[in-house]
């Protein structure tokens, strides 16, 4: 039975919070053996985050982080457990931490140390800051990334008085993440092909910073620029959902025929060529444009809309309140899968998007209780009571 792309690649996972454990579980649901290590004095200290229905450490952010992985608790501040780790590496593919590179380093388990090991091992490094800059080994979190990347300000090219404030989201945690387990597998690709490891920095500022403005650049672009920072089609304030009889829905007419059906379906018929149009100031035809799709939105419900929509090849969606994405008709069949979590009873479980055809990917093991697979891998290393 195929077991995803990565199967036979082993990942040793010292990471914890949300960026490492975010690319750990990827490389896992794309069928690597990722052995999440973890202290025994309570583990990743996202397992205490949020309000688990029995064990106060399996807290729901852990749990929606930490599938396909096996957890080995192992005390690093000890000779045995430090012994065990090292045997341990020598069986990986992959070693990954988002630990602060002096720390790793204390405690014995540097890129050199690691290579010398293991001489072809792929050792994955995410900081916060790239260590060719000035902010090298300041501390990091996502607030802060988003702070200096200009996410926090992205409120004022649409709004000059908005206040900085973060994306209600881990969003740099959760790119940066992507873009480690991303380079992991270049890595891989590099040692199929030369037979070589080597040690790969993930700099979450740079990284983020250099997804956040691929389009936010715009006419800063060129030197010298050519207009203002800002994608335009993306920071109209008209970017935004329309109200409906019961609800929300997006909808982006891909030109003017399908504006002018928008409008008509909705009980507008010819709104070009009315009056409330034509005898708007040329400068504000856009806003009565986008008044008369306010209007047209409301004459139907969201399903009635999603209907007419599509059968009229019109671009919609329904736009969901983050308590309505459970019951969402494809979320529903496509990603959410009720799943029973041992000692925890059931839960839900968001699948992995991604699908292939010959290697296909799936949850095959649920988030691990704390050193659940301690006794399992050390024995299948051969390691005993914690020492090689």
């Amino acid at each position: 039975m195929n077991r995803g792309p990565l199967n036979g690649v082993r990942v040793i996972d010292l990471t914890q919070f949300v960026l490492g454990p975010y690319a750990t579980q990827t490389l896992g649901d794309l069928g690597a053996d990722v052995i999440k290590i973890e202290d025994p004095g309570g583990g990743d200290r996202q397992r205490n985050q949020g309000k688990p229905p029995v064990n106060p450490s399996m807290g729901p952010v852990y749990v929606a982080l930490n599938r396909n992985k096996r957890s080995v608790a192992i005390d690093l501040k000890t000779e045995p457990g430090k012994r065990a780790l090292k045997k341990l590496v020598r069986h990986g593919d992959i070693f990954i931490h988002n630990m602060r590179p002096e720390a790793i380093a204390r405690l014995g388990f540097s890129y050199e140390a690691v290579a010398a090991e293991k001489p072809d091992i792929i050792y994955v490094e995410a900081v916060g800051y790239d260590p060719a800059g000035p902010y090298a080994g300041r501390q990091a979190f996502d607030d802060l990334i988003q702070s200096a990347s200009g996410a926090c300000g992205l409120g004022a090219l649409t709004d000059k008085d908005a206040p900085l404030k973060p994306l209600p989201s881990v969003i740099a945690d959760k790119t940066c993440g992507l873009f480690a387990a991303i380079a992991a597998m270049a890595a891989l690709r590099h040692k199929e092909q030369t037979g070589e490891g080597q040690f790969v920095c993930v700099p979450m500022l740079e990284t983020f910073t250099g997804f956040l403005m691929a389009e936010h650049l715009y006419n800063q672009t060129y030197i010298p620029p050519t207009g203002k920072y800002g994608h335009v089609t993306t920071i109209t304030p008209h970017r935004k959902p329309y109200k409906t009889k019961d609800g929300w829905l997006s909808v982006l007419p891909a030109s003017q025929a399908q504006s002018l059906k928008f409008l008509e379906l909705g009980g507008i018929p010819n709104a070009y060529e009315t009056e409330r149009f034509l005898s708007a100031p040329k400068g504000s035809r856009v806003d009565t444009y986008y008044a008369m799709m306010d209007e047209a939105a409301l004459r139907y419900t969201t399903d009635e809309w999603m209907l007419i929509c599509a059968e009229n090849s019109i671009p919609a969606m329904r736009a969901n309140e983050v308590s309505q994405i459970v019951d969402d008709p494809q979320l529903k069949q496509t990603l959410f899968e009720t799943r029973d979590l041992p000692g925890e009873g059931a839960y839900r479980a968001m699948k992995p998007g991604l699908r292939f055809a010959k290697s296909p990917v799936a949850i095959r093991r649920d988030p691990p209780q704390l050193g659940a697979d301690t006794a399992d891998v050390l024995a299948e290393f051969g390691i005993e009571d914690g020492a090689a």
